[in-house]
């Protein structure tokens, strides 16, 4: 459980590289037509490293080079290229990668296994190496708000706005900053899927429980969004702590780490909503809140269900309180369920209550429902059990975007 810590702030107009140490760059070179594709983010020194990556059993290159360094516990360094996912392209996708990761070390003076490397794009398909490589020798990180943004941009595809956030908090009398970006618009469905997060923070932390402290964010953010059901073969979400805010070492122990558990909820949080609100062509977040279940689990796996479901998403788009399909993806979503005891709410307004359908104003709800944000409440009435996914609607623009994504 992560509790609220009223010293966490919130910091606009900051980036990805607001803690001290690190520097971000992006550019064209020349894997998309005219869009940047090719970004890498620097640590001043290796920095302790986690990570969380796709449960598909097909698992692109880059993804198990990353791996790698993961388990190895220090990284310095990310680069990472869109428009190609450089994903089923055999033993060549794998030198590839590996290439990617042994020219940035080379470009930064730094050792190969301190590389990480993430690619996002078309599946199947080689990577064009020659202009990625020219790329790699052209990229000149930078600490600032315009090389943050170079980086952001460098890593989408088809995103349609960037995706940005940055907290600060206090450890041991120090300001420590943890700040996060990501991509991710379609084939969304998390543990993990088509989505790249990136997240960096100046706080001192062993590698091992760094990994904790994400595990621990990532089932309650990123875990509990979803688009399309798809999961994808490159995702994963990197964080790199640094050190060089100057605290004592978090660890569970230390009187700062709720604060930092915290902080690093807050920022995956963003970005998870972020996400889902950026779906392929959609027009609404919907946010779905289950209470009382029988356990936290078994609420967030109600809770993904309703907000996964096809129906639920379109009615959603139509503006059509059909709450049967709310009600309906409860009772499959394969947790344990009394049918008498659910109530439901739409915003603001009850239209079932245990078990039984409520009247409510059809003229209220539809005005409601128009929101750019729409919030449903499930509650089983069986437990304590809390949990909360997010997603988007399901709209014609999203059946356009993906029957033309290769072209």
């Amino acid at each position: 459980m992560v509790v609220a810590i009223q010293q966490v702030k919130h910091v606009s107009g900051t980036n990805i590289t607001s803690p001290k140490g690190y520097k971000a760059i992006g550019i064209h070179c020349g894997l998309k037509h005219k869009k940047k594709d090719l970004a890498v983010l620097l640590s001043e020194v290796p920095a302790s490293v986690a990570g969380v990556f796709t449960t598909n059993a097909i698992q692109a290159a880059p993804l198990i080079v990353s791996k790698e360094v993961v388990q190895k516990g220090k990284m310095q360094a990310i680069i990472i290229n869109s428009g190609n996912a450089n994903a089923c392209t055999g033993k060549q996708g794998m030198l590839d990668a590996l290439t990617m990761q042994e020219k940035t070390a080379q470009k930064f003076g730094i050792e190969s296994d301190l590389v990480g490397v993430a690619s996002t794009g078309v599946i199947g398909e080689k990577l064009n190496m020659e202009p990625l490589l020219k790329g790699i020798e052209m990229l000149i990180p930078v600490d600032s708000l315009e090389g943050s943004i170079q980086f952001s941009q460098a890593i989408l595809t088809t995103d349609t706005v960037m995706k940005n956030t940055v907290y600060r908090i206090e450890i041991d009398g120090k300001e420590v900053m943890i700040a996060g970006t990501a991509k991710g618009s379609g084939m969304i469905e998390p543990n993990m899927a088509t989505m790249l997060g990136f997240i960096t923070t100046d706080a001192e932390i062993e590698s091992v429980h760094l990994q904790e402290a994400l595990k621990v964010v990532t089932d309650i953010t990123f875990n509990s969004i979803t688009v399309d059901g798809d999961t994808s073969t490159n995702d994963m979400v990197l964080v790199l702590a640094n050190g060089m805010a100057g605290n004592s070492s978090l660890t569970p122990a230390h009187p700062d780490w709720n604060a930092f558990l915290y902080t690093l909820h807050a920022v995956a949080q963003d970005l998870a909503k972020m996400i889902a609100k950026d779906g392929e062509g959609a027009t609404k977040l919907i946010e779905v809140e289950v209470n009382g279940a029988v356990s936290n689990l078994e609420a967030r796996k109600i809770a993904k269900t309703v907000v996964g479901s096809p129906l639920v998403k379109t009615a959603v788009f139509g503006c059509d309180a059909n709450w049967g399909r709310i009600i309906a993806a409860v009772g499959y979503s394969g947790a344990s369920v009394d049918p008498q005891g659910i109530s439901i709410k739409i915003g603001e307004t009850l239209v079932v209550k245990d078990g039984e359908p409520v009247i409510f104003s059809e003229e209220q709800l539809l005005l409601y429902l128009k929101q750019p944000e729409v919030k449903i409440y499930v509650d089983l009435n069986k437990g304590s059990g809390h949990g909360i996914a997010w997603g988007c609607d399901l709209t014609y623009d999203y059946v356009q975007i993906n029957a033309s994504y290769r072209s």
